[in-house]
Parts: structure tokens; sequence; C-alpha cells
């Protein structure tokens, strides 16, 4: 009886214990974005079966995904950057001609792809900008170093640029301004410690494309001088500037004078009282702003 009752009991167990049919799984597909993560066995044994991963300076890359940081072919032999080992386009981030290294620590500029448009480099710890950095990037038509700590500007570190649009170094170090390119449109230099004597009597003279011009929140005397028909815009708020003539902004002796695109002028926050120099606003459309009691 107990061998009858056994034998029941596996006949009945076993249908319910039966294996499923296996389901079919999904492969499992890996991408390395950090070489510091461990892999297990079986991810590291799918990981050596690709054959079209890179290495490059002792970093596993995998090259679609370097292809889909860089946009194109011609930047994956972009070089190390000065301060890490990493290709400047796996620090940075380029896409399409624009390349962002924005609050990455960098403490010069890094190497770039050619033919790079848009440099994005804000927020870092930059402190010097060489003239063999844009040697080779003439292509440049916008570049963004606000908020790091330049304190110098080699001579000609932007004279290559001639497609350069727009340049920002504003809340860095500076003293003085370096020789600006000539088909700038905005140029942003707010928040620095420049004085008069760091600009040139003739630094924005032959920019006649230059429409924005940001000087606020520097330690300037005076009004830079001769200041190009083509701006519309001008900041020198919150600077020591205590005197303005006749000519600063007019013409003394052209009484017909008119400076038509002239739209804004801010000198607020400088120790001088503007309703002592009326003449010098004669050409204007619109006052500046600024104290005039």
């Amino acid at each position: 009886m107990e061998t009858l009752q056994a034998t029941f009991f596996l006949f009945v167990l076993v249908p319910l214990v039966s294996p499923a049919p296996p389901l079919q799984q999904q492969p499992f597909q890996f991408e390395e974005y950090d070489t510091d993560v461990s892999m297990g066995s079986l991810i590291q044994q799918d990981y050596e079966m690709q054959s079209k991963d890179t290495i490059k300076d002792g970093t596993n890359v995998s090259l679609d995904t370097s292809l889909r940081l860089q946009g194109d072919d011609s930047q994956l032999d972009v070089p190390p950057t000065k301060d890490t080992n990493l290709p400047t386009c796996l620090l940075c981030v380029c896409l399409s001609g624009s390349v962002y290294c924005e609050e990455i620590d960098i403490e010069a500029v890094p190497p770039l792809p050619k033919e790079t448009a848009y440099l994005y480099a804000r927020f870092n710890k930059i402190k010097r900008i060489a003239a063999s950095d844009f040697a080779d990037i003439t292509t440049l038509r916008r570049i963004d170093f606000s908020g790091n700590r330049i304190e110098e500007i080699e001579d000609g570190a932007f004279s290559k640029l001639l497609l350069l649009e727009e340049l920002s170094l504003a809340e860095n170090r500076l003293v003085k301004l370096p020789v600006l390119p000539p088909k700038l449109t905005t140029f942003n230099a707010n928040q620095n410690r420049i004085k008069s004597r760091g600009i040139k009597a003739n630094a924005f003279k032959k920019l006649t494309n230059l429409a924005y011009l940001y000087l606020g929140h520097n330690a300037l005397e005076s009004v830079p001088l001769n200041l190009p028909e083509s701006l519309r815009i001008l900041h020198l708020q919150y600077n020591n500037i205590s005197t303005i003539t006749d000519d600063t902004f007019c013409k003394s002796n052209n009484t017909r004078y008119i400076r038509t695109r002239m739209d804004e002028i801010r000198m607020e926050g400088n120790p001088i009282v503007l309703a002592k120099h009326v003449n010098a606003f004669s050409c204007l459309r619109m006052l500046p702003v600024g104290t005039y009691y």
C-alpha cells in the first residue's frame, strides 16, 4: 500500500514541476561610458566579441558611441586635452561644429576639431589664452569664455579669426583688452578689472560691424575712444567714469551729426552727474541711463 501511495504521489507531482519551454531572451547590448565600471563575466565576454571597439590612450571607447558624440569621422583624431588623457570630444560634447566644454574644470583651452564654429567653455578654470590655441581654427564664429579665471590673453590670440562674430570674456580677471578680430558684432567683457589704460585708443575704431559692446562692472575712468558708427548698445555701468567730453559720443565740430543706430547707453553707478555734460548727448536719439542730479 505504501508503494502504491508513493507511486501515485510522484505521478501527480511530476507534471506540476516539469520545466516550461525556455523563453526567447533578447540579446544584451552593452555600451561602455565609464571605464571604471567593473563588468561581470558574461558582460565581459560579450564586450570582447565586439569587433568595432577601439582603444585610445588606454581607454576603451565604443566606435558607435564616439561617432554619436563627435558628429563626423574627422573628429576621431582630436588630440587629448592639456588637462586630461581623454580626447577633447569625449571630455566635451561635440555636435555639428559646436564644442561644449562647460563646467568641467579645464585649466586651458582644449584642442579643437577642425572646422569648429562655436566654442562654449564657460565656468571653468582657464587662466590664459595663447596665440596657438586658435592658430589652426579659422572657422570660429562664436567663443564664450564667461566665468573663467583669465588674466592674460597673448598677443595675436584672435588675429586669425576673421569670421568671429561673437566673443564673451565676461566674469574673468582681465586688466586689459586684446586686439579684437575685425568682424565682431558682439563683445562682452563685463565684470573684469579693466582700466582705461588697458584699452588702446583705436581698439574699437575699425570694428565696423560691432553693434553690442558690454564693459560694465570694470574699473574704467573714461568712455573708450573712437566708438564705431555701427554701435547700438553700449554698457558702461558701475565703472569709475567721472567725466565725458563733447566728442565722446558726438562730434563737436558737426552740429548736424546724429548717431542713428545708437539705442542704449548705460552709465549708472559711475561717479558722474550727466546733467553737467548736456552737449555730449546732442547727437543721441535717447539720453544715457544714469544720474542727472
